[in-house]
């Protein structure tokens, strides 16, 4: 069997990633997955069903990486933010979930913007929490 370079990389990756780099990839694969959504939306692309169902996927990952961050979240550590985040997860998974029912592009894009915005969030907390190395740090800010 063939080693895959592309995924022995991306497993490197992960693994030597720190907890701040590890929310930023989730974001980056969540607003991957709502673009290739978008994409298969656009026009009459949606009535199609082989379409259909690269959609349902699409947004199906788009929804377990939403669940994978609530699941991530620390209360006792991030007090009222991580609240704020769950309470705006619960709302993307919902979103996601009629989304998909109705194949609404708006719904999808409101919130693959969002994920977007948290994702640049994320990426300059990790990037000032290392001081712009590539270190672990000592904060907990799962989520």
């Amino acid at each position: 069997m063939k080693s895959n370079p592309l995924a022995a990389y991306r497993e490197v990756r992960v693994k030597t990633a720190s907890p701040a780099q590890i929310v930023v990839m989730l974001y980056d694969e969540a607003v991957r997955q709502c673009d290739r959504a978008l994409a298969l939306m656009e026009g009459d692309q949606a009535k199609n069903p082989r379409n259909i169902e690269k959609i349902n996927a699409a947004l199906g990952k788009t929804q377990d990486i939403v669940t994978e961050l609530m699941a991530g979240l620390d209360f006792d550590a991030g007090g009222e933010i991580a609240q704020d985040l769950f309470a705006l997860y619960v709302w993307f998974n919902r979103e996601l979930m009629e989304s998909n029912v109705e194949k609404s592009e708006k719904r999808v894009r409101t919130v693959r913007d969002q994920l977007d915005s948290l994702r640049g969030a994320w990426a300059e907390a990790a990037t000032k929490a290392q001081g712009g190395g590539q270190g672990q740090f000592g904060v907990n800010i799962a989520g």
